[in-house]
């Protein structure tokens, strides 16, 4: 067994911004993804490979999870691939309380151990730092299978005595909480439905993995769900992780910023497809190859080329929605856009109270705008230049990247401190900037 690489020292990146990319770059593997279908593995008796999974802190911590709890993990075919083989009785004593208070992903862990214990515990998740985030969802849904969900102080008690199929009306149309559910019904035999659920590619790539072993789930890509349960799950199966939509709109922002062309292979367009109309009507010109499929066979594919563009803020303002709407992941990434195009931008990020907070943290790179309220920021552009800074990255993962978004945009040297938000969703992002022309120098507490 592989330990997980983790990088929880202090990292600090010292950006010489002002340059134009160039060159081409391929959209890594979904770290949203990824966490569905680590949990996923835990329905598994048999042996889970999966295959292009992206080298993240968010991946480490999961995997510090599924160590503590006695399953074995070993990355192999040098290093993309991670091996998992859940153990024959799961050490929920023995769970690693710390990394599992890391990572909002750990609720998904519900779903599969329903099958495991009649109670269990886990603890109360972080993650982003994005103001209240309730499990509601969650609770909701594994309760109408049976369980009880009590929420103390620190951790969550889950009770039941049998597990029965049903007809479930999600209380919201949430990703993670869609992918509990369908956790939970995948070993409960008989056939259940699923009102209001997620589409997104993160369910997707579940709704996949699961058909492969033997779950049959109708309506994949819609918000109506019907799972036929089976009692066990025992393959040896090769999975691979689909591509990350949020990794290629974040390069598609930084390309925009920085009035770059560069060429961002492997995007999948069904979820990108609104953010490039959008764009398009802002006055963003690029071409698009043919599509083509992924190595899971399933995601739609193409290589998307950018060129430097005038823009035009939009008439309306800009929302994240549900699948088909614009990702929320990919909604922060419109803000640098928003600072280049001529006009005002307002953008609404409803679900979060805190994250248009951290998007302010744009003003000091000299970007014109003001916080309505804390979900609502209008940004007026164009930003004729961007300001070199110094900033203590914020604890939420795409706010912290668009400020090196805007600090690859920003002529002299910024530095932005503590970069472990970036970290957990991007593997090893600034050399990979890097590869396309940046100049970002990674400093540790060591150097």
């Amino acid at each position: 067994m592989i330990a997980a690489l983790s990088t929880r020292k202090s990292l600090d990146f010292i950006v010489e911004g002002g340059r134009t990319l160039s060159g081409v770059i391929s959209t890594n593997s979904s770290k949203n993804g990824a966490m569905g279908l680590m949990c996923a593995a835990l329905l598994n008796t048999g042996v889970t490979t999966l295959k292009n999974m992206p080298r993240i802190e968010e991946v480490n911590r999961i995997i510090e999870v599924l160590t503590s709890i006695g399953v074995k993990t070993e990355w192999k075919n040098n290093g993309k691939d991670l091996q998992i083989i859940r153990p024959a009785k799961f050490n929920m004593a023995g769970m690693d309380h710390e990394a599992a208070g890391r990572t909002r992903s750990i609720l998904m862990f519900m779903g599969p151990l329903l099958h495991e214990f009649t109670e269990f515990e886990i603890p109360h998740d972080q993650g982003c730092r994005l103001g209240k985030r309730s499990a509601a969802a969650h609770i909701f849904a594994l309760e109408e299978l049976g369980a009880k969900i009590i929420v103390k102080t620190d951790r969550y008690v889950v009770i039941h005595k049998k597990l029965h199929p049903n007809h479930i009306t999600m209380f919201e149309t949430g990703d993670t909480p869609t992918e509990n559910l369908l956790l939970a019904l995948a070993k409960i035999p008989g056939k259940s439905t699923v009102h209001f659920a997620s589409p997104n590619y993160m369910v997707q790539d579940v709704c996949l993995f699961l058909q492969r072993v033997g779950v049959k789930i109708e309506g994949v890509g819609t918000t109506s769900l019907i799972v036929h349960g089976v009692s066990q799950i025992n393959q040896d199966i090769e999975h691979y992780v689909s591509e990350d939509p949020i990794e290629s709109m974040m390069f598609l922002s930084a390309a925009i910023t920085t009035d770059s062309s560069i060429t961002i292979q492997r995007c999948p367009i069904e979820f990108l497809e609104l953010e490039l109309y959008k764009l398009k009507k802002m006055g963003f010109k690029y071409k698009q190859s043919k599509p083509y499929l992924s190595y899971n066979g399933f995601t739609k594919l193409v290589d998307i080329t950018t060129f430097a563009s005038h823009l035009k803020a939009l008439p309306e303002h800009i929302e994240a929605r549900p699948f088909p709407g614009i990702n929320i992941d990919n909604l922060p990434f419109f803000l640098p856009i928003a600072a280049k195009a001529k006009g005002e931008t307002l953008i609404h990020d409803w679900v979060y109270e805190n994250r248009a907070i951290y998007y302010m943290d744009l003003a000091k790179l000299g970007v014109d705008m003001i916080l309505a309220d804390p979900h609502r920021v209008y940004v007026t552009g164009p930003t004729k230049k961007f300001k070199a800074v110094e900033i203590a990255c914020p604890p939420a993962l795409r706010p912290a990247m668009i400020i090196l978004i805007a600090m690859l945009a920003a002529p002299g040297t910024s530095i932005l401190r503590n970069v472990y938000s970036i970290n957990r969703g991007y593997e090893e992002i600034a050399h990979r900037l890097n590869t396309l022309g940046a100049k970002i120098t990674v400093l540790s507490e060591n150097n």
